[in-house]
């Protein structure tokens, strides 16, 4: 008798396993997304509890050593398969998560959800009236459960198991050094532009109306390729991607009626989420192959979608004059290559989420150092806001006005856990760089398509090479797959380059 007849029935048994496990967890991020958006502030405790009862739930059910049992059964059977198989990458990938997960007893995978939910609650309470001290509880709180996660594996650094929860091989020795790298290439260039004469942006702080906005960004989403009929668009107090199956697909928007950008490009950056996820092959549905490969996989496609496409000046020749007749009153004079430099002009601001392309990075390294800080003990909760804006001033030069546009104005640590989150972006927008420089360079009509306004090339383009994977391959797996060679800061320092010494008419300096 064969392998594949003997070891079927066990892999169909471990398949059916996880696709319950998954629903499961998809009920708690469905009732996760609930909260974020339409559930009741007096929801809170209650739908913690119940976050946390199918939390600890699906871990229960996974960390049953009948699956253990399932997946040694399974290892010839994977061996007699081709590596990239579905077969043989949902045994590899569901061993990889198996043995961590086994690590973690379910009762405080219970307990940090239903923290995670009331932290969250109060960072939206405590954010709204800029005062720090209603959250920083939770924060501490939040801080020993991560340091309690980490403790439950072996680590050179306390932040490594936190980082590879998201971004699977990355270290702080990696991560680090990498890190120094980018910056030492950014600081001489965001001086340069910084110092340049500023480029005039009041067109877009002028009155725009909530709903135009929304109507206009529902245009653009609808072309670059996201199924309404597969996905939803929702408002939230910090935009976020949901998927609870390739079929459903959800994100969320925030809206400033004196700021044009935020909403759009923030809903393009979810977007770069969604189609991922609503582009995965069928058949990985409902196991743990269907999702983005990591965080830094996932970021590089909303990063490329919203700067290397929508911050593109491709991008706007097809859709300027759509915009500027929606808007006639505040972009009636504006020609499309002011409106152009206005949506890319560089600026040390105190916000990480209306960053520029060039200036982002920055933001999350102060991040990133500062979670560190705070795992290695060197960083105390109640220091955080002075630490954070002492970074701004040496970093950037500012000092946020409050707490809100400050320590506070991003979720992550609120919401989820210390440590392993903000790497994400900063490796995303090297990965988006090296993709798409692949993606033009098989296919060179590309950029010549984005003008006339066909997204279709650059979309099956990575849904042939990206997204239908799932998590088949690690990102390092995949970046090399993708590109031919490892990750690297040389694509991204290029087009940052390119693109900006062209706006700024600067080109010896930024290639200094």
């Amino acid at each position: 008798m064969s392998i594949l007849s003997l070891c079927e029935p066990k892999y169909l048994e471990l398949k059916n396993r996880l696709i319950q496990i998954r629903d499961l967890e998809v009920a708690a991020s469905v009732l996760s997304w609930d909260q974020s958006t339409y559930m009741p502030t007096g929801g809170t405790y209650a739908r913690s509890r119940q976050i946390a009862t199918l939390t600890e739930f699906a871990h229960e059910k996974f960390t049953n050593p009948a699956i253990g049992q399932l997946l040694e059964d399974l290892r010839s059977y994977e061996k007699s398969l081709p590596y990239d198989s579905t077969e043989a990458s949902l045994i590899r990938v569901t061993r990889r998560d198996y043995e961590r997960a086994i690590r973690v007893p379910s009762e405080f995978m219970a307990k940090f959800c239903q923290h995670q939910a009331n932290a969250y609650e109060a960072w939206v309470k405590a954010k709204s009236v800029k005062d720090f001290s209603l959250v920083q509880p939770y924060l501490e709180k939040t801080l020993d459960l991560s340091r309690e996660l980490a403790s439950f594996f072996p680590y050179e650094h306390i932040a490594d198991p936190l980082i590879d929860y998201v971004d699977e091989g990355m270290t702080v020795s990696i991560l680090r050094p990498l890190f120094k790298q980018l910056r030492q290439k950014l600081l001489p260039i965001v001086e340069a532009l910084t110092s340049a004469s500023p480029i005039d942006d009041s067109c877009l702080c002028q009155n725009y109306s909530k709903k135009q906005q929304l109507m206009f960004g529902h245009t653009v989403i609808e072309r670059l390729g996201f199924d309404f009929q597969r996905g939803r668009q929702d408002e939230t107090p910090h935009p976020f991607t949901s998927s609870f199956s390739i079929g459903d697909v959800r994100i969320t928007t925030r809206v400033y009626e004196d700021n044009f950008t935020e909403a759009l490009f923030s809903t393009i950056h979810e977007v770069g989420h969604a189609l991922y996820e609503q582009g995965l092959a069928l058949e990985l549905e409902g196991t743990p192959l269907a999702e983005g490969t990591s965080s830094g996989i996932h970021e590089s496609q909303s990063r490329l979608w919203e700067n290397m496409v929508g911050r593109s000046r491709g991008f706007w020749e097809c859709f300027y004059l759509q915009l500027q007749g929606i808007f006639l009153q505040q972009l009636g004079c504006v020609s499309v290559s002011e409106f152009y430099r206005a949506i890319n002009k560089v600026a040390k601001s105190p916000i990480r989420t209306d960053a520029d392309e060039v200036t982002y990075n920055l933001h999350v390294m102060i991040r990133f150092d500062l979670e560190l800080a705070m795992l290695e003990a060197k960083l105390a909760v109640c220091d955080l806001p002075e630490a954070w804006n002492e970074r701004y001033k040496s970093d950037l030069g500012i000092v946020p006005a409050d707490d809100s546009e400050g320590v506070m104005q991003d979720v992550h640590w609120y919401g989820e856990m210390i440590g392993g989150r903000f790497q994400g972006y900063t490796l995303g927008n090297l990965i988006s760089a090296q993709v798409y420089e692949a993606a033009v360079k098989s296919d060179p009509e590309i950029t010549v398509a984005i003008e006339q306004g066909n997204f279709t090339l650059l979309h099956n383009w990575l849904k042939q090479n990206i997204y239908q994977h799932g998590r088949k391959y690690t990102a390092n797996e995949l970046i090399n797959l993708v590109t031919g060679k490892p990750l690297s800061i040389d694509p991204f320092i290029s087009y940052i380059q390119a693109k900006y010494s062209t706006i700024y008419n600067l080109k010896q300096a930024l290639n200094a």
